[in-house]
């Protein structure tokens, strides 16, 4: 089950999310000019299309190298992407140390898809060790703050941090609301 909901959750939802506006070569040239001028939100767009193949060839390896420019500039959605790919090990070698530092940048900026990422890598002990409480905190975060297509999932979500407090104790569930407030606390809705 998790498994299968991480896929759906960080590639599809999000990937599928991603606004790509070039769809000729006039848009295309368009697109690529601002991406290499450094615009992350082009760069990510760019990203995309080489992923899925829309309006250009295929092609994951250079996906990836967009991704990854938008990701360095600090772009959220950019760095669960990236993530999602040394996830999988798409256009790089699957590497779950890298999964997860990607996807904690973009969970530390809120992103929901990045933080439900974090919550199934904890659960799972892949790319960090095993930790139920945080798992239950990362995944708490995603239902307090998913917001437009991310809150259709929130029954999943729902389940998954049920799923997760079955495995904690009564201290181990308080440790977790605590870890919550204080990242809440931290890191103010804008």
């Amino acid at each position: 089950m998790v498994r299968s909901w991480l896929v759906v959750v960080v590639i599809g939802i999000v990937a599928l999310g991603v606004p790509v506006h070039a769809q000729d070569d006039a848009a295309l040239a368009e697109v690529r000019a601002r991406a290499e001028t450094g615009d992350a939100e082009a760069q990510l767009d760019l990203g995309t299309m080489y992923a899925f193949g829309r309006g250009v060839p295929q092609d994951e390896v250079e996906a990836v190298r967009w991704y990854r420019l938008a990701a360095e500039n600090g772009h959220a959605p950019a760095q669960t992407l990236l993530g999602a790919m040394y996830r999988i090990g798409r256009g790089v070698p699957q590497d779950d140390a890298e999964m997860v530092r990607w996807f904690r940048l973009a969970a530390d900026q809120g992103d929901t898809a990045a933080q439900a990422a974090l919550s199934v890598s904890y659960a799972q002990g892949r790319g960090v060790p095993r930790d139920y409480v945080r798992a239950h905190m990362w995944i708490t975060l995603v239902l307090s703050r998913a917001t437009g297509a991310a809150r259709e999932d929130r029954e999943d979500w729902a389940k998954l941090r049920d799923l997760v407090a079955t495995q904690l104790t009564a201290e181990q569930l308080a440790e977790a609301q605590r870890l919550t407030r204080e990242w809440e606390e931290a890191h103010p809705r804008e």
